[in-house]
């Protein structure tokens, strides 16, 4: 039987356990110092702490060569140039990611809910999904540059 102390305890220890408990497993993982050691300061505090690089500050929002946008963090092929389009906010912006390369979870920073997007293989931030796209889909994935590399 669950009394109010037992309750208060277990919430308690739910509250204060590591966020690596309800954390999702991703098939490639690094030690902290292993992601430190790989990535730029932006590259890191953008992919691994979810943060946002300033708008207009990557050459990959102004690139429309063909070719695949990856994953800065493990190389899986995340965005085909054919989704590319420019959404005017400074960031890369796709109306479509690549079948199954990507990976969603509620986002409730900023007073809203927003969808997150990382790549479902390492789990790096990639960016926000939104509602206000061109057709087909409706969508606009807002990313970081910080966490693309384009191969033509």
């Amino acid at each position: 039987m669950m009394n109010r102390r037992s309750f208060t305890l277990s919430t308690l220890a739910m509250a204060t356990a590591p966020a690596a408990l309800w954390a999702e497993q991703f098939e490639v993982t690094r030690t902290d110092a292993e992601w430190r050691a790989m990535l730029t300061d932006l590259q890191y505090r953008v992919m691994r702490q979810e943060g946002t690089e300033r708008a207009g500050t990557s050459p990959l929002d102004k690139n429309y060569a063909d070719g695949t946008y990856h994953c800065r963090g493990c190389d899986l092929p995340l965005y085909s140039s054919e989704t590319k389009y420019d959404s005017g906010t400074g960031w890369p912006s796709f109306y479509a990611s690549l079948p199954g390369a990507i990976g969603t979870k509620p986002d409730r920073k900023l007073f809203t809910v927003r969808t997150e997007c990382h790549c479902r293989r390492c789990g790096s931030h990639l960016g926000h999904i939104f509602d206000d796209g061109p057709r087909p889909t409706g969508k606009r994935h807002c990313l970081n540059g910080a966490s693309l590399v384009f191969r033509a």
